[in-house]
């Protein structure tokens, strides 16, 4: 059977992610092909390195791509530094720190735990008090965490880490380019992110970045696969990393002057990344980061005048997520099914104790922008009311509007 082209609706994705992709990200992706070792596309690798620097708050030389979803950078950054038996200390204050846990698991670490309730943040005198318990070699920890809405204060977590003789991880999936990242200044080992997010591309390329003291240890691991090895290869005399995809030793080896054949580049995913990071350089951090802010803002002074009870602890809420609970009474998933097919706006349910009592309403990248987070609390208002939801008729928008311009 030949199915027909590919023509899907012009949705307005408010979700938690993914996020419309920018245009020009989407023009970028349709340029031609390149050969992974022609001059060209090498010169693309290097700008994108140095595109990310930036991005990431670093002076990393090792600021790169790994191939695949947000999650490959994830399980690249925790293959490569994790060995079996390892201590592993996770703070864990939602799904994505859960997911921390089940990768380390099938890695063989020996995970220990420091958590919070759900729309809680972990603070930092209990991550203390967690590495001195628990003696770990790396800890590691999710920045924004999209099923929980809140972003974990990272100020002074990897000095505690450094302190202790620990390398520190940072999931930033979702806060890269609309939160601000500081991998220097927080002095934190490994940060990985996504493009579907924040940075308004698509899924499958992770942007990460590497401390050389990462890198150093990274490297006591490298073992490089037997048809790619030359006469001067040397191997490290650490455990061989778990995965030949996911292995960063040989990953930073192709992106170094030695190119090493590891795998072939995802071109049009590169050319996605390179686009997304100049589109955020272009309009500048501070006033992208202000641009989230003043959505997230408007999103949550939108639901709270429409009587809604906004999700979380307010002093750690995401910028760029957030969570509001579903009336007594009003059937969440309908409301759900109304946006998109009158609509056509999607917003987010929830996952585990959530599930069923809480949308997720997004508003980052291409999205934060005020008349779409207007047009989305305008369809919201009146989806509740056809689930006879009574609320207060024509308060949410003006309310944003203000609220944005606090």
């Amino acid at each position: 059977m030949l199915f027909g082209e590919i023509d899907p609706p012009q949705r307005l994705l408010m979700g938690p992610g993914p996020i419309n992709a920018h245009p020009r990200v989407l023009r970028a992706m349709s340029a031609d092909l390149l050969g992974q070792f022609d001059p060209e596309m090498t010169g693309f690798m290097n700008q994108v390195m140095a595109l990310y620097r930036p991005i990431f708050g670093t002076q990393n030389k090792w600021t790169m791509l790994v191939d695949g979803t947000a999650r490959a950078g994830i399980e690249a950054a925790l293959v490569s530094l994790v060995s079996p038996g390892d201590v592993v200390l996770v703070v864990n204050f939602g799904r994505f720190g859960l997911l921390l846990t089940e990768i380390l698991q099938r890695i063989g670490a020996v995970i220990e735990t420091v958590e919070a309730p759900w729309g809680e943040v972990v603070p930092l005198e209990r991550i203390e008090a967690a590495i001195a318990r628990a003696h770990p070699k790396i800890v590691a920890t999710i920045h924004g965490d999209t099923s929980t809405t809140m972003a974990q204060p990272l100020e002074g977590f990897g000095a505690l880490c450094r302190a202790a003789g620990a390398l520190s991880y940072v999931d930033a999936t979702a806060t890269i380019g609309g939160m601000e990242l500081a991998a220097d200044r927080w002095d934190v080992d490994v940060v990985t992110g996504g493009l579907q997010k924040c940075l308004g591309g698509p899924s499958g390329s992770a942007p990460i970045t590497i401390s050389d003291r990462a890198a150093d240890h990274i490297g006591k691991r490298r073992h490089v696969e037997q048809g790619i090895r030359g006469a001067d290869t040397v191997d490290g005399q650490g455990p061989r990393i778990r995965s030949n995809y996911f292995d960063l030793a040989m990953i930073m080896d192709y992106w170094s002057d030695k190119r090493l054949n590891h795998h072939t580049e995802a071109t049009s995913m590169l050319y996605a990344a390179r686009e997304c990071a100049r589109i955020v350089l272009g309009e500048g951090l501070e006033a992208r980061y202000a641009r989230h802010a003043a959505a997230g803002r408007a999103m949550t002074a939108g639901l709270r005048a429409m009587g809604l009870t906004v999700f979380g602890d307010d002093r750690y809420r995401m910028t760029n997520v957030t969570g509001v609970y579903i009336p007594d009474g009003v059937d969440g998933e309908a409301v759900r099914m109304a946006m998109r097919e009158l609509f056509e706006i999607e917003i987010g349910t929830a996952f585990g104790p959530l599930q069923g009592k809480v949308w997720r309403l997004g508003a980052m990248g291409y999205n934060a922008m005020k008349h779409k987070v207007l047009l989305t609390l305008a369809a919201l208002e009146s989806c509740l009311r056809m689930e006879g939801f009574a609320l207060p008729l024509g308060e949410a928008v003006p309310a944003a509007m203000q609220a944005w311009d606090a």
